[in-house]
């Protein structure tokens, strides 16, 4: 066991001293060493109902044979971090997130983890330290919640608070009705109810195989999840016993299969982010370029809130990520069979599977034959920049609009409140990418003040920065070089006419070249504080989104 390091042999009569004092027993010493990451926060909803599932792994652990040790990870739940300077921290908690769990898993020679997540950048996070430590672990991701209901309406966080502000705005609605919304939105703890970054990344992360089957969609009140922990944690001792490493986990054709399922799902643009560093830290050959190759062949066979009515609720109802992979798997010459920390293959779970094709649509029957996700390319964005499909109405597919500019989301923001923005707009915020923020805000406050207007159709936004899970309309982002790196995006000017062909992938400033070479003689990219601290260091370090935003480079 790598635990012996620490607790074998008279010149660690120290080590056994020291762990004497937590309470071990002599018997306990013999036993694998399995650290519990947690990321426990009465801060964050979706984290704030783990101590129940701590408990849990616990049991699980010490039933199979273990002995557990829970530590600490930060967490930041990027609803209440929306919209302010807060924002900017988000992303690079990601990379700090799995600096923190190498860090105490190293220095504590841990034979094993159990990664107890939920949110946004906590689980990307949680999922490159286990490929960087490359010990045993599952992946426990602690759920959604349950949907909002208010005088017979169902609810959601962004269609019960981030689009009602734009409809009381609009004078759509009242005072008393947008605070009896926002009461009614979020009924409990768990990951918010639809298809938003963390709870894609806890489908994908079902799907590359790093947690057990249904774990994805299982209510975080439900004691299914309850069961789910208790068996991880069972799981994790066996795992450690055959040496099963995530590195035979997370592979190139996992990751794929992982892409693909993104596609069919119409999951967040953050997963774009996230696998791509994913990749990165796990040295594999994924780029932009894969996300492009299956989007042409991967149609969209389920469409979950924001962009539908239906929550993960549904989806766990109709079969969950193993009734999705029963579709896919067998389907499409592209979906791989695999190993997955269950001891089941993909094709063993596809065909244990039951799937509500109602819910989950066959692949000869999709919702639409686009993908959910897709990288578009043009002088814009020369390194790609990406779209959720699922959340842009079907007559929006090809746009030819004008340029309002912005530095920045807060300017955006005040032109938006102050309805100057107007049909047939392309909206531009820059200077919000992963060094020019610094941290690669999310643009939530400004897409879903448009659609709660009525723009949702009419106007287009595209940016340097990223998007909610939550957003849906006409959005652009990750446009690669960012402003701060001197792209394109960094040159437009109010009253230029900006195209846009989902179909064909285009993103494209209708300006002569000519005119774009003598901007470039007088453009100077404007000088950015980053201040001090995680933001100043995450400036000087971090990468394009091109390649996932990390924070350092390991991959071609």
């Amino acid at each position: 066991m790598k635990s012996n390091v620490v607790k074998q042999g008279i010149d660690r009569s120290a080590h056994r001293a020291l762990l004497y004092s937590t309470g071990i027993t002599k018997d306990e010493l013999k036993k694998p060493f399995i650290g519990i990451a947690s990321s426990f926060s009465d801060l964050v909803p979706g984290h704030a109902g783990m101590r129940d599932l701590e408990r849990q792994i616990e049991k699980g652990i010490h039933s199979g044979g273990g002995h557990s040790f829970i530590f600490g990870t930060p967490a930041v739940c990027d609803g209440i971090a929306m919209g302010h300077e807060g924002m900017r921290y988000s992303l690079p908690s990601r990379d700090l997130i799995a600096d923190c769990v190498e860090l105490v898993a190293s220095a504590h020679a841990l034979d094993g983890l159990i990664l107890l997540t939920n949110c946004d950048k906590i689980t990307p996070g949680m999922l490159m330290a286990a490929i960087r430590l490359n010990i045993p672990c599952i992946v426990v991701t602690a759920g959604p919640m349950l949907e909002g209901h208010c005088k017979g309406t169902d609810l959601s966080l962004i269609r019960g608070t981030f689009e009602a502000v734009g409809q009381y705005k609009a004078g759509n609605i009242n005072e008393e009705t947008l605070y009896e919304m926002e009461m009614a939105s979020c009924p409990g703890i768990g990951s918010c109810q639809g298809l938003y970054t963390a709870n894609t990344m806890a489908c994908l992360t079902e799907v590359m195989g790093m947690s057990l089957p249904d774990c994805a969609a299982a209510s975080a009140v439900s004691a299914k999840k309850k069961r789910i922990a208790f068996d991880s944690g069972v799981k994790i001792i066996e795992l450690v016993k055959n040496q099963v490493l995530p590195l035979s986990i997370i592979t190139k054709e996992s990751i794929r299969n992982a892409i693909i399922t993104d596609l069919a799902l119409g999951g967040s643009t953050n997963s774009i982010l996230h696998l791509l560093a994913i990749a990165n830290e796990a040295n594999l050959n994924i780029s932009l370029s894969d996300f492009e190759e299956l989007s042409f062949k991967i149609p969209q066979i389920i469409k979950l809130d924001p962009s539908s009515t239906l929550t993960m609720t549904d989806l766990d109802n109709a079969g969950g990520i193993p009734g999705t992979i029963k579709t896919l798997y067998g389907k499409t010459p592209e979906f791989n069979d695999a190993k997955t920390v269950s001891g089941l293959t993909i094709k063993e779970i596809a065909q244990r599977a039951w799937v509500n094709s109602d819910v989950i649509r066959p692949l000869d029957n999709p919702i639409t034959s686009n993908p959910g996700l897709a990288v578009l390319y043009g002088n814009i964005a020369p390194d790609g920049s990406v779209v959720k499909i699922s959340g842009v109405d079907k007559e929006c597919l090809k746009f030819k609009g004008i340029a309002k500019v912005f530095d920045g989301e807060e300017a955006c923001m005040n032109a938006i409140n102050a309805d100057e923005i107007k049909s047939r707009d392309v909206v531009v915020i820059r200077y919000e990418g992963p060094k020019g923020g610094p941290g690669m805000r999310e643009m939530l406050a400004p897409t879903s003040s448009i659609v709660g207007k009525g723009l949702g159709k009419e106007v287009a936004l595209i940016t340097d920065g990223r998007f909610s899970g939550g957003t849906r309309g006409l959005c652009i982002g990750h446009i690669a070089p960012e402003a701060a790196q001197g792209g394109l995006i960094g040159l437009i000017k109010n009253g230029d006419e900006i195209n846009i062909d989902i179909e064909k992938r285009i993103l494209s400033l209708n300006v002569t070249d000519e005119e774009i070479e003598l901007r470039k003689k007088s453009f100077k990219i404007p000088e950015i504080s980053s201040g001090k601290g995680v933001l100043a260091k995450y400036a000087r370090t971090v990468s394009s989104a091109t390649y996932g935003a990390v924070s350092s480079i390991v991959s071609g």
